[in-house]
């Protein structure tokens, strides 16, 4: 495969940078009932996401005092342009579904000590009303949000303290036309000869990488840049995150069981 081309300002159809990620706008508190909620918009890309603490764990983990965090995941009927039959009326989640959820709940899970929350389940649900790409990765982005939320709640009641591990975020990354580029919105993302899903800490070490090469294979040299590419996109994500949290008070390093500064 040739070598990426450097990244060049204002290519984009949107105007964009190679570099730059899309207009993010994160709304905390959307729903009433879940513990944690937030509407995350990246781009054309909006995603309801709701965390729900319940008592109790899955049954192999009982007696361990441990606590859990699983994922789901669903499109809305209208998320695209034209309506997609919901998956229940099909009778199974399909693997794609599946995929994503299982990522997902990875991420968070990345973001947590488990010992922390006793026998507590987090079930993150995520809802994507808007697709334009980058639909698991904003899942990602709020869910961590949301995840905070909830976290707060059981720390405001008493029950869990230092629960929190590291902040996390994801963002995508592909060769599209010859340029490296984040954050591919799904025009680009439909015409990418490389795609990856990054996810990552707030200091920089890898939870997961997803990646595909549509067509001839990628060399090494190449994939390192795009994930120092995505990497170096995600500074403006955690901020996002922990501005957002801090407008409601909640403060990740009180989360993590350190001081606020």
């Amino acid at each position: 495969m040739e070598s990426f081309a450097s990244p060049s300002p204002g290519i984009r159809k949107d105007g964009r940078d190679a570099t730059a990620i899309r207009p993010l706008q994160l709304e905390l508190r959307v729903q009433r009932n879940p513990e944690g909620s937030a509407l995350i918009a990246m781009g054309g890309t909006r995603v309801l996401v709701a965390a729900s603490v319940e008592d109790g764990v899955p049954s192999w983990l009982r007696g361990q005092g441990r606590g859990w965090l699983s994922a789901e995941y669903a499109m809305h009927p209208r998320a695209n342009p034209t309506r997609q039959e919901r998956e229940w009326r099909k009778g199974k989640v399909d693997g794609r579904t599946m995929e994503i959820q299982r990522l997902i709940g990875r991420a968070l899970r990345a973001a947590l000590r488990l010992e922390a929350l006793g026998e507590r389940q987090i079930i993150v649900d995520c809802d994507v009303l808007d697709a334009d790409g980058g639909t698991r990765t904003a899942a990602i982005n709020g869910g961590f949000v949301a995840l905070a939320m909830a976290l707060e709640h059981l720390r405001c009641q008493g029950l869990v303290s230092g629960a929190l591990r590291t902040q996390v975020a994801a963002i995508s990354a592909g060769w599209v036309d010859g340029t490296p580029m984040v954050d591919l919105c799904y025009e680009e993302d439909s015409r990418a000869q490389v795609d990856l899903n990054v996810v990552a800490t707030a200091s920089g070490e890898i939870v997961e990488i997803q990646g595909t090469a549509e067509g001839a294979p990628l060399a090494r040299s190449d994939f390192d840049k795009l994930v120092n590419l995505a990497l170096e996109a995600m500074p403006a994500l955690f901020k996002a995150q922990r501005d957002a949290l801090l407008s409601l008070s909640i403060d990740l390093d009180r989360l993590s069981g350190k001081e606020a500064p």
